[in-house]
């Protein structure tokens, strides 16, 4: 086979995820048990993308900021894999209605709809999910905000402990299982009223096309959230983007993002069904 036909062939060949993607527009999440959610707090300002030194992480939106402290010692989480299991323990708790998440069936039906194998190994997910779940319940999270209105200020925030307790137990194949010692998370009361309180429902079709990603993740919940309550195309400049989502990427900030709530339906979409997004030149 030559090179032009072996393009060729390649171009034909499917991609994997475009079945999830392509059913996104036409099926419901609620519809195909693919609803999700994900703490609203949480949507505001994110984790960090990349591993950070240190003991403390603070990023600020507007008059909300964000810090994330390792009061356990184990580092601060980071990357795709904290945002997944915040996206399991608040479905989860929104499910429940209870703090105490069992990581046994619900934990590993929930990563396998998301396509994720359990494998060991260095770089298998068994042990990078291990060590960013115990990065998780070993942090703490304090939120602050504040407002003006008739010549005053107003301060406010919250001081959240992720888990109250854990019991993890892990073999190296395998995610916790039920049939062992049971694994569990209790999440502090605090924590637990902040991810049922208004969660943002997500589609975990997407979740499991974006998941490799934890920028394409905040965009995607971000993006959820705030179409929500659009009657408007908006415009955002990237300045205000950099500072919810991390400073190490380029500065575009003559480029606003252009937001749009045109749909059929008053749920804006893209042709694959995710929020629309346009990055619109000045």
């Amino acid at each position: 086979m030559g090179l032009n036909e072996k393009k060729a062939a390649g171009a034909c060949e499917a991609h994997p995820l475009l079945p999830f993607v392509q059913a996104i527009p036409t099926e419901s999440a609620l519809d195909v048990g693919a609803l999700g959610f994900i703490a609203k707090f949480l949507v505001q300002t994110t984790l960090p993308h990349s591993e950070k030194s240190g003991t403390q992480y603070v990023r600020t939106d507007g008059n909300f900021t964000l810090r994330i402290s390792d009061v356990g010692g184990t580092g601060l989480p980071y990357g795709s894999y904290p945002r997944l299991i915040l996206i399991w323990m608040t479905t989860e708790a929104v499910r429940t209605g209870n703090r105490e998440l069992e990581l046994g069936t619900s934990l590993s039906r929930f990563m396998a709809q998301l396509g994720l194998q359990a494998t060991g190994g260095h770089w298998g997910t068994i042990p990078r999910f291990r060590d960013q779940m115990q990065r998780l319940v070993g942090a703490a999270i304090s939120t602050r905000w504040s407002s003006d209105a008739s010549g005053q200020n107003h301060s406010g925030g919250e001081n959240l402990l992720v888990a109250d307790r854990f019991h993890l137990w892990w073999t190296p194949q395998k995610l916790p299982n039920e049939s062992l010692a049971k694994s569990s998370v209790t999440l502090s009361v605090n924590f637990f009223e902040q991810l049922i309180a208004a969660p943002v429902p997500l589609d975990l079709r997407a979740i499991r096309a974006l998941k490799k990603s934890p920028l394409a993740l905040d965009l995607y919940a971000w993006a959820t959230r705030r179409v929500s309550y659009l009657s408007r195309p908006t415009l955002i400049a990237w300045a205000s983007l950099r500072r919810s989502f991390g400073t190490g990427y380029a500065d575009y900030t003559a480029r606003p993002l252009l937001l749009s709530s045109e749909s059929d339906r008053g749920v804006p979409k893209d042709r694959h069904g995710l929020p629309r997004i346009e990055d619109r030149k000045p």
